[in-house]
């Protein structure tokens, strides 16, 4: 039986580790075996410009925590070595460094992942990863937003053309006549 020290130290991770999944717009578990150092370092290097946390994390830790914060579903991928990649602001950007690191480097594995509450198999976190960033879908609504008011002012800038055109010709019929 563990100490009382350690169980209280555990306790605090997975309190930490709820803390985190619930913070997060969505997560990434991957099985790290295999990379060489280097290729783990590339790996931590590409997460961190993106803005993604990685770290290697106990599966029990992570158990306790996933079935507090209602991501039960992980539970079956939450075997081997196992790694988590949190994101907390674009959730797309996990999934889409990871994705294309695990192209590029087949040993690589990624298990499951979740986003905005619901937990994905491996074809939904690729699927996650072909999204284009948040300001990108962002700029494509308020474009559509945008086109409709440009299409009523081409509208009436037309009518306004129209009309300066007639009052100028017939200016010109009368300044002509006269």
């Amino acid at each position: 039986m563990p100490s009382e020290k350690i169980l209280e130290q555990k306790k605090e991770a997975v309190q930490q580790l709820v803390e985190k999944l619930k913070s997060a717009s969505s997560g990434v578990l991957v099985d790290y075996r295999g990379l060489t150092v280097e290729q783990d370092t590339d790996l931590r290097n590409e997460l961190r410009k993106a803005g993604v946390e990685y770290k290697v994390v106990k599966n029990t830790l992570t158990r306790f925590a996933a079935n507090e914060t209602g991501y039960e579903a992980l539970d079956p991928f939450l075997h081997g070595p196992t790694s988590l990649a949190l994101t907390y602001e674009d959730p797309v950007a996990a999934a889409k460094v990871l994705s294309e690191f695990a192209k590029k480097n087949d040993k690589l594995e990624i298990k499951a992942g979740f986003v905005d509450g619901k937990v994905i198999d491996v074809n939904g976190v690729k699927a996650l990863a072909e999204l284009p960033p948040k300001e990108v879908l962002i700029a494509k609504v308020l474009g559509g937003f945008n086109a409709p008011i440009s299409g009523f002012v081409n509208v009436l800038n037309g009518n306004l053309r129209g009309l300066a055109v007639a009052l100028n010709a017939i200016a010109e019929k009368k300044a002509a006549g006269e």
